[in-house]
């Protein structure tokens, strides 16, 4: 299997992304194709004694798409970017899955436009694992779709319990939908819709769920529009990010709470584990005719390894394949 790697995608480009790609070559067997600057590429591997178990390809690439472009630059002022060119490495089925830590609606457009949509599939989403007590939950979509109409959402839930399923290992995943309250009636007019045909879905559909719900892992999937998904996303990283600063704070206040910490170490360090997204490598894009990974956007190497892993798991497991039968069934 080879996966393409859009090396200049990201905060830490090119050399995390590049060492998170040699990790995962040696661990996992896996082809690597790199894009970007050939000649940086090459320089960066010589220097730190990278090492890839498999073949490894380098196609030059120029330029960069930056985070502040229009995403549709993609496709014609930007078509010779890193993240252009590992697109059409997929696109013409010289790699079997694309891994970029880079900008979320490039990703999108290229993903929707060049690789095209599943048939039937009205928009791909994207759909990225939180961490919670039981585990992790996926929320889908975290932001490919402003703007959502309620047919979209059950192929949401569709697509999500597909992942989860094959590529999580959840036997039957229960799906919820995001809304102000549990009962069916709650929620604008695309909340009450939504339920109706999530109700009919061939899914183990669980009704509304409320936000102070999500972190509980009180379902596997989490269905919603980009936007309350986005703003949901980020209000949940900022919320984990300052608690383990006012806990870090709190035990550093004296030399009392010093000792307790040095009792508690090992436990708080399983907690900050656990909640690490760069265990959980990225996001997929649902919805698209080959396995596409947004990573995110600081990810180190370890982050990159194991969004690499996602993408291998995601081909071998037959994911869009069996999106494209269940949504027949509808």
């Amino acid at each position: 299997m080879r996966v393409v790697v859009d090396a200049f995608g990201g905060d830490n480009a090119p050399l995390e992304i590049i060492k998170g790609a040699a990790i995962a070559s040696k661990e996992l067997g896996v082809d690597i194709t790199l894009t970007g600057k050939k000649e940086e590429i090459e320089n960066i591997i010589k220097e730190n004694g990278f090492e890839f178990f498999g073949e490894l390809v380098i196609v030059d690439a120029p330029d960069v798409i930056s985070m502040h472009d229009e995403p549709t630059s993609l496709l014609k002022a930007h078509k010779e970017s890193s993240m252009a060119i590992a697109f059409k490495e997929l696109s013409e089925d010289r790699a079997d899955a694309f891994v970029s830590a880079g900008s979320t609606g490039a990703i999108v457009v290229g993903g929707t436009l060049l690789i095209k949509r599943i048939k039937g599939v009205k928009r791909p989403a994207l759909a990225g694992l939180i961490p919670s007590p039981k585990g992790h939950y996926m929320l889908m979509d975290m932001g490919a779709n402003a703007e959502c109409r309620p047919e979209m959402l059950q192929q949401f839930g569709i697509m999500a319990s597909v992942y989860l399923n094959k590529v999580e290992n959840i036997d039957n995943p229960k799906i919820g939908l995001l809304n102000i309250g549990v009962e069916d009636t709650k929620g604008t007019e695309l909340q009450t819709e939504a339920y109706k045909l999530l109700s009919q879905a061939p899914i183990n559909f669980v009704g509304n769920v409320e936000s102070r719900e999500m972190p509980k892992g009180v379902c596997d999937g989490v269905i919603t529009d980009g936007f309350t998904g986005n703003i949901a996303l980020k209000l949940i990283e900022g919320t984990a990010s300052t608690l383990f600063k006012l806990i870090k704070g709190a035990l550093y206040k004296n030399i009392f709470n010093k000792l307790a910490a040095l009792v508690i170490k090992k436990d708080l360090y399983a907690l900050k584990s656990m909640m690490d997204s760069s265990e959980v490598g990225g996001a997929p894009l649902l919805g698209v005719r080959k396995p596409v990974i947004k990573a995110h956007g600081s990810s180190d190497a370890k982050a990159i390894k194991n969004a690499i892993r996602q993408a291998v798991v995601f081909t071998e497991k037959g994911v869009i394949e069996t999106i494209s039968a269940n949504l027949s069934e509808i």
